[in-house]
């Protein structure tokens, strides 16, 4: 079995019921994750904390999700998972050992499932592995797709004007939708005073949001 697939074996998401201790703030990754409920066309605004441990044990690496004011949903977790992995194989030089812990933040107790996020959480994990920051004001959308490419997903102008109500002037939309049977994203992000961006992969996603290359 090789490393990558030992380490997608050990995603157990072991997940923590107590109140979880506040993650160190000089190695953090505050990574913005946007989601749609179905009561209004508002959408909803969360932030993933991340951060790593690199003790030598448990090694291959564990990640363990932190039960605080965002509970989400069996897919949600899959995709977190599947993020988990290709990170770590994208980061062949860098040794991948101890815990790293997720945490979601919201102002008040909420709830998401689906994958949208998979795209967004792949670049936090592997920034978080890297030592890169996220930069701020830039938020994304899009499922992860094999071989690093980012899939379509629903929902978006709600995902759009909840990162503009937080202030984010820059979201990234997987290829191909900003011109939709149900959306013009251009014309939204115009009256929004937002910037829509589309990525097709990873490896872009990366470059905007750390402005660096994986």
């Amino acid at each position: 079995m090789t490393r990558q697939l030992t380490a997608t074996c050990l995603l157990i998401l072991a997940l923590l019921w107590e109140v979880p201790v506040a993650a160190p703030a000089n190695r953090a990754i505050e990574l913005p994750v946007l989601a749609a409920i179905s009561q209004n066309h508002l959408g909803v605004f969360e932030i993933l904390l991340m951060w790593w441990d690199k003790k030598p044990e448990p090694n291959p690496v564990q990640l363990q999700w932190r039960l605080a004011g965002v509970t989400l949903g069996s897919t949600h977790l899959g995709s977190m998972a599947q993020a988990f992995a290709y990170a770590i194989e994208r980061t062949p030089s860098i040794q991948h050992s101890g815990t790293v812990s997720v945490q979601g933040v919201a102002y008040q107790p909420t709830s998401s499932d689906g994958p949208s996020a998979g795209a967004a959480m792949t670049v936090g994990f592997i920034a978080l592995f890297k030592g890169e920051p996220i930069q701020r004001g830039i938020a994304m959308t899009g499922t992860l797709e094999p071989g690093g490419q980012i899939g379509p997903v629903g929902s978006i102008p709600d995902k759009v004007r909840a990162a503009a109500r937080e202030g984010y002037r820059t979201i990234l939309v997987p290829r191909g939708q900003i011109h939709d049977a149900r959306w013009n994203l251009n014309e939204l992000g115009f009256q929004l005073n937002v910037t829509v961006k589309e990525v097709e992969t990873i490896d872009e996603a990366y470059l905007l949001m750390t402005g660096r290359r994986i």
